[in-house]
């Protein structure tokens, strides 16, 4: 079975490439820093820096895994390959929740990308799925647990 693909925009890969390469380079070398000096105080068995200092490489090595299995699937999505006519993945949406007049704002990314607190929904949620495809002007339903929530698009900015 095919690894599924991670759909990234160009800048998503560029700052999981970067990501990387600081944790591989920097923060590697902090964290070994810590262990050497945790190291050099005696007992390890009671050396809460030198604990602190190995759950922070652990969790660093888990980190670097993660953004290789990512990157290892990555497919980023060019804007020269996209309708420029239609909502794609790397647009940035402004739509009116029609019942509450709410304009909200959106960034379409892929599923890896997605942050929501940050404005970022993936192109798989209910809302990011219903607006791919879409133009200005056009009217969505997304069903939510309260109901159908209808909105408009406003405008839809394309990625530069």
């Amino acid at each position: 079975m095919e690894a599924k693909k991670n759909l990234l925009t160009y800048d998503g890969l560029k700052k999981l490439e970067d990501e990387l390469e600081n944790r591989k380079v920097v923060i590697r070398k902090e964290i070994a820093q810590k262990i050497k000096e945790a190291r050099e105080q005696g007992d390890l068995s009671e050396n809460a820096e030198y604990d602190a200092a190995k759950d922070d490489q652990r969790d660093n090595e888990a980190r670097i895994e993660e953004i290789e299995k990512i990157l290892k699937n990555a497919e980023v999505v060019l804007e020269e390959e996209q309708d420029k006519e239609k909502i794609g993945i790397g647009c940035t949406v402004t739509v009116l929740e029609v019942k509450t007049k709410d304009e909200l704002t959106y960034k379409i990314v892929g599923s890896t990308e997605a942050d929501s607190l940050g404005g970022s929904i993936s192109n798989e949620s209910p809302i990011g799925r219903a607006l791919l495809g879409k133009k200005k002007g056009d009217t969505i339903t997304v069903e939510a647990p309260i109901g159908d929530l209808k909105y408009k698009v406003l405008d839809v900015k394309r990625p530069k």
